[in-house]
């Protein structure tokens, strides 16, 4: 696979929640969590369900930094 986006992290599905029209799948990155939100066709295209290694590719405009108090 290959893309433009610099931000790719690779990780396993453990959660797939299907809705009437989008889909929520979490997945794991060295120990974190992150959540996407894509349509249902796409994640029932792409045959995603929980084990499947996948990889995460984060594309935006805002990229947000935080730190504990």
């Amino acid at each position: 696979m290959r893309t433009s986006a610099r931000n790719q992290l690779h990780g396993r599905v453990t959660e797939v929640t299907i809705g009437a029209v989008m889909a929520e799948i979490m997945v794991e990155v060295s120990g974190q969590r992150i959540v996407a939100a894509i349509t249902k066709d796409s994640a029932e295209r792409l045959g995603l369900e929980p084990g499947a290694a996948v990889t995460v590719i984060v594309k935006a405009t805002d990229v947000m930094i935080g730190v504990d108090d």
